[in-house]
């Protein structure tokens, strides 16, 4: 993740991240997560493959026709969040398909709030009703983020193939602002919708959310299908960080975070941005992006469970080659803390050796490369550059391997960075 609005008014962010850096998960504040160094991760749940809606960028392959199962059952659910609660995983991520179409999910969420495990929701919206989000409450769920891709009923209708989408998940917020539960807004910004980004962050505002997250298109399940024609190019992805950027500065971080997912090229643009306008949070916000060396948490920080207990380094890579075991047949804490796991070993060595462009890049020590999904599926090599990456060709070049590139800190102060 690109944590925006934690770099830009990152006073005291630094020093918050080294206090719980050694402490038990269950200690470390959801927003802290992320600058950890634990191989606990935040684990995606795909609970279930059902949806009520059909999207077409959707990762995998949910929609109204998928079958419930084989689905884990209540009690191999049940039994896995004991595991991770105990190896110390630090948050659960309900997701799918549509989570809140399984029907015992209220009930699993009960049994991760009563082992003290931090819980959150990755939802549609569609199926949020006052009674829901009540129920969402009560059973401990921190966070629900909801899926808004269109700032009209014309164009998120048209995203999610379901009229009247739009008008229900925007009531949603309200539910849940009136159940006490924080949500917040998760677009993914496509060819179709990026010239909607501004008012979609206005619209946010308006309906009380905590949180814009903004996905890039990886290629995954549906995505895969039209990712050539919806995927953004070079420019418009720095329109629509320079947007994401100047609101961001506007915004207390009280009353909204701003971040984006899927390309941790993003700090690069973010960095300079900052060193640009001589901010007083450069340092700090710096320190913030090593920490995370390298940018991608997949098999690290992050993980991916499907439906049916198949465990992945992140809900993008759901695919043969990517597969790292099943909690039916080992338990969980067991495939993850296998340092001889050929997938895991992957994710978990390829920093320094990503080739391509990458090599000599002078920022490669701050985003790792990028995504390796992109680069397998796109290119078929898993080490090859991130085909999304849009830094200029002008900012790469031989330099250090530790992200203090030409237009970072120390470097050129002022100075307008090339490519941008």
């Amino acid at each position: 993740m690109n944590r925006i609005t934690q770099c830009l008014h990152g006073h005291g962010t630094v020093s918050s991240a080294m206090k719980h850096r050694g402490r038990p998960a269950s200690g470390v504040p959801g927003r802290m997560l992320a600058f950890m160094e634990m191989r606990r991760p935040v684990v995606f749940w795909n609970v279930t493959d059902r949806c009520n809606l059909s999207c077409r960028h959707c990762y995998g392959q949910s929609g109204p026709g998928e079958p419930a199962g084989p689905e884990l059952t209540t009690a191999e659910a049940t039994a896995m969040i004991s595991d991770l609660a105990a190896m110390g995983v630090p948050l659960i991520l309900f997701t799918g398909g549509e989570p809140l179409m399984r029907e015992d999910l209220f009930q699993l969420a009960g049994h991760a709030r009563s082992l003290g495990m931090m819980t959150a929701l990755s939802t549609n919206g569609t199926l949020i009703t006052p009674e829901t989000a009540r129920r969402i409450r009560e059973t401990g769920i921190g966070y629900s983020g909801i899926s808004l891709d269109g700032s009209t009923p014309a164009t998120h209708d048209a995203f999610r193939d379901t009229p009247g989408s739009f008008e229900r998940a925007t009531a949603a917020f309200g539910h849940c602002r009136n159940a006490g539960v924080r949500c917040g807004v998760r677009v993914t910004l496509t060819r179709e919708n990026h010239q909607e980004l501004g008012d979609l962050v206005d619209l946010a505002r308006d309906l009380g959310a905590s949180r814009f997250c903004l996905y890039w298109l990886v290629p995954s399940g549906r995505g895969r299908g039209v990712y050539e024609r919806l995927q953004l190019g070079p420019s418009e992805v720095m329109a629509a960080l320079d947007l994401l950027y100047e609101k961001a500065r506007e915004t207390g971080p009280g009353e909204m975070e701003f971040l984006t997912v899927d390309a941790p090229q993003d700090c690069v643009h973010l960095l300079a941005s900052m060193e640009r306008d001589g901010s007083p949070d450069l340092a700090d916000a710096r320190t913030l992006v090593v920490s995370q060396k390298g940018g991608c948490s997949a098999g690290d920080r992050v993980a991916d469970i499907d439906p049916r207990g198949n465990v992945y380094p992140c809900q993008f890579a759901r695919s043969p080659s990517f597969h790292v075991g099943n909690v039916r047949e080992r338990p969980f804490s067991e495939l993850w803390n296998d340092e001889t796991n050929p997938v895991l070993r992957r994710f978990r060595t390829h920093a320094g050796v990503v080739g391509g462009t990458c090599r000599d890049c002078t920022h490669y020590g701050l985003c790792g490369g990028g995504c390796r999904v992109r680069a397998q599926v796109l290119t078929g090599d898993f080490l090859g550059q991130d085909p999304f990456c849009y830094v200029s060709q002008e900012v790469r070049g031989p330099g250090d391997r530790e992200g203090q590139g030409p237009f970072l800190p120390g470097r050129h102060g002022g100075r307008k960075p090339v490519g941008y």
